[in-house]
């Protein structure tokens, strides 16, 4: 197992990421314990070290089975991470109930890592709001030792990122951002990593494959992998990518079943940056996947001073975009939620005065409708 130096601990290069477990009939909230547990034994005894769920995770169930797989060991022996669910605004006010009980259900005196789960353009003003006492509650367990390391997870845009920085950015430790090859420019995950190294703030990485779009690739793209490195399996070639990005310290893993275990063990046996000439491959048939589902929306905005409606065009684009590629998902309903009501999708009148000026020759009031039918 690779280990990664993070402050005075020792960290194993992989998490094991509790949010996919194995579950019984397809039942998101029915994990299958027996078979979680045998996961966590096999993998305390390749090296991993670092345990990450959260209060949402499996309908509430993940602290519980992980808490008690866990607590067959020394507590010395792992570190774990949970969240407050901040992504659910209900639970703002809510801070102090909710910790204690993660505990609980955790059946831990601490927290080695805690985060200000999720935020994003839908919950930033919430998170920044005095009045809730989020911050200064988190600040006051980390000062009598039941949280460890503070940090964040970030699903919001870079200007979201950037404010909450400018509040809290002087008492993170780290910081957990979706990155992996497809949406280091898609997400724009590659500025969200450089503003984190203004910063010094370590990298945590989840959804390294996106997930799983990345454990399978075309033919074509796998061959031309392949041809660079023969002894690499498909899924390898992400983690890989996020060993050469050199301010990576956590890659986490949702592992669902023992293969997807001992496969991420094999890839973690060692270190085995890209060079440039695989980055330059790698990042190539990332351009080809995106360009399947992507609208070439270069953000030039001709289209908003021609639109009657106001709307802010190539920001819904760059949405639809991320909400088609990926077939759906929680980022574009929820990062739509701090639109104004008529500024959404659905205003389009379909007018296309936007389509008139627009270099790309983009559909636009196609994709907009198309958007609003699939939200």
């Amino acid at each position: 197992m690779v280990f990664k130096t993070f402050q005075d601990l020792e960290l194993s290069a992989l998490g094991f990421g509790a949010m996919r477990l194995p579950v019984i009939d397809g039942n998101d909230g029915m994990i299958d314990e027996a078979a979680a547990s045998q996961m966590v034994d096999r993998a305390m005894a390749a090296g991993i070290n670092y345990y990450d769920t959260a209060w949402g995770y499996h309908d509430g169930n993940s602290e519980l089975v992980l808490g008690r797989a866990l607590s067959r060991y020394p507590r010395d022996s792992f570190y774990l991470a949970t969240k407050f669910p901040g992504y659910d605004l209900s639970n703002m006010g809510k801070v102090e109930e909710i910790f204690e009980a993660q505990l609980k259900k955790c059946g831990v005196d601490h927290f080695d890592f805690y985060l200000f789960h999720n935020v994003c353009e839908m919950n930033i003003e919430a998170y920044l709001d005095g009045k809730y006492g989020i911050y200064d509650y988190l600040m006051a367990q980390k000062r009598n030792g039941r949280i460890k390391h503070l940090g964040f997870s970030v699903h919001g845009g870079l200007p979201v990122m950037e404010r909450f920085l400018a509040a809290y950015g002087k008492d993170m430790e780290f910081c957990q951002i979706q990155l992996n090859y497809l949406d280091w420019e898609f997400q724009g995950a590659k500025a969200k990593a450089e503003l984190l190294n203004q910063w010094n703030i370590p990298i945590w990485v989840m959804e390294p494959l996106r997930g799983g779009r990345l454990a399978k690739l075309t033919e074509e793209h796998a061959a031309r992998l392949s041809a660079l490195r023969p002894e690499e399996a498909v899924p390898a070639w992400a983690f890989r990518f996020l060993q050469t990005v050199s301010s990576v310290t956590m890659i986490l893993s949702g592992m669902s079943n023992m293969e997807q275990l001992e496969a991420n063990l094999r890839t973690f046996e060692e270190d085995k940056p890209l060079n440039t000439t695989e980055m330059g491959t790698l990042m190539e048939a990332a351009k080809e996947m995106l360009a399947e589902k992507r609208l070439p929306c270069t953000a030039c905005r001709y289209c908003v001073s021609h639109c009657p409606q106001g709307l802010d065009i190539p920001m819904l684009l760059q949405l639809y975009n991320e909400h088609n590629f990926t077939g759906g998902g929680f980022i574009a309903p929820m990062a739509l939620m701090a639109v104004a009501e008529g500024k959404r999708p659905t205003a389009c009148i379909g007018c296309r005065s936007c389509e008139a000026v627009c270099p790309q020759q983009i559909k636009v009031s196609e994709a907009l409708a198309d958007f609003s039918q699939k939200l």
